[in-house]
C-alpha cells in the first residue's frame, strides 16, 4: 500500500492532507530522515511529528468505558471515541465497538477493525463468558441463582429462553452475573423478571480478559497473547 494512502486509512487525514504533511517535512523515517510520498518504508519504521505511527489495520484495543458515555459515532452526547486520539473514529476500516454497553454501563468494552475477529467473539457460537456486576435496588431474595440457572426464564417480549447463566451472590444488594449470550439490556431485563431493579452495572471481564488496572477512560491495544487469554487458548 503506498504511504498516502496507508496514513490517511490511519485517520490523519484525507489524502489532499497527507501529501502537505509530505511537503512539510512531517513524515519522516525512525532516524529523522524526511520521506516521500513514492518511499517504501516499514510500518514500525514511520514517524509523524517525530511520533510512531498509529497501529496498523487489525487494530484491536480494550477500553474502561465510564458511565455517560455511548458505544455510537452520532450520538449528541459524550460517545466512546472522544476517549481514544480523535483520528481513531477517522480510521479505515472503521474501528467498531464489539458489542455494546448502555450509556448507564461501565466496564470491558472491546473495539477492533477487524471484522473477522468481531464476528469471532459475538458469534453465539463462541459462548465467551461475560461477567457482569450488578448494584440492585433491593436486597436479594434467594431464588434468583435458580432462575437464571433454569434455562427457561422468558424475558418480556420474547419467545426464546435465555441460556443458562451463573449468579454469585456478593452481599443482599450485591451480585455477579455470568452470561454467554447478549441480548439488549440483558441483566437489567434478568433483574426485572425477578422484581429488582439494577441500580447500576458493570462489566468486568470477557472470557479469560479482565480489565485489570484500567482506570475509566483509559484504554490499551491488545496482542495475541491478549486475545489467547480470552479465548481461553495457550500457545
Amino acid at each position: 500500500m503506498k504511504l498516502v494512502k496507508l496514513i490517511a486509512n490511519l485517520g490523519y487525514g484525507s489524502r489532499k492532507d497527507v501529501m502537505a504533511m509530505f511537503r512539510e517535512g512531517r513524515i519522516t523515517d525512525a532516524q529523522g530522515e524526511v520521506l516521500y510520498a513514492d518511499d517504501k518504508v516499514e510500518h514500525d519504521a514511520i514517524r509523524i511529528d517525530e511520533q510512531p505511527l498509529d497501529p496498523p489495520a487489525g487494530l484491536t484495543l480494550m477500553l474502561h468505558k465510564p458511565v455517560g458515555y455511548t458505544c455510537s459515532t452520532k450520538d449528541p452526547g459524550r460517545v466512546i471515541y472522544d476517549l481514544l486520539p480523535p483520528r481513531f473514529r477517522l480510521r479505515s476500516p472503521l474501528l467498531s465497538s464489539v458489542g455494546r454497553l448502555d450509556r448507564d454501563t461501565s466496564g470491558l468494552l472491546l473495539m477492533t477493525d477487524d471484522g473477522a475477529l468481531l464476528h469471532r467473539i459475538v458469534s453465539p457460537k463462541a459462548r465467551l463468558p461475560k461477567v457482569y456486576e450488578a448494584a440492585l435496588a433491593q436486597d436479594l431474595r434467594g431464588d434468583e441463582g435458580a432462575v437464571f440457572a433454569s434455562g427457561t426464564l422468558l424475558l418480556e417480549a420474547e419467545t426464546t429462553p435465555l441460556a443458562p447463566a451463573a449468579l454469585r451472590v456478593d452481599g443482599p444488594r450485591q451480585a455477579s452475573l455470568t452470561l454467554t449470550e447478549g441480548r439488549y439490556h440483558q441483566v437489567r431485563r434478568m433483574f426485572a423478571a425477578v422484581g429488582n431493579h439494577v441500580d447500576a452495572l458493570h462489566r468486568s471481564r470477557i472470557g479469560g480478559l479482565a480489565l485489570g488496572d484500567l482506570a475509566p477512560g483509559q484504554w490499551r491495544t491488545l496482542d495475541t497473547a491478549d486475545l489467547d487469554v480470552m479465548f481461553g487458548e495457550s500457545r
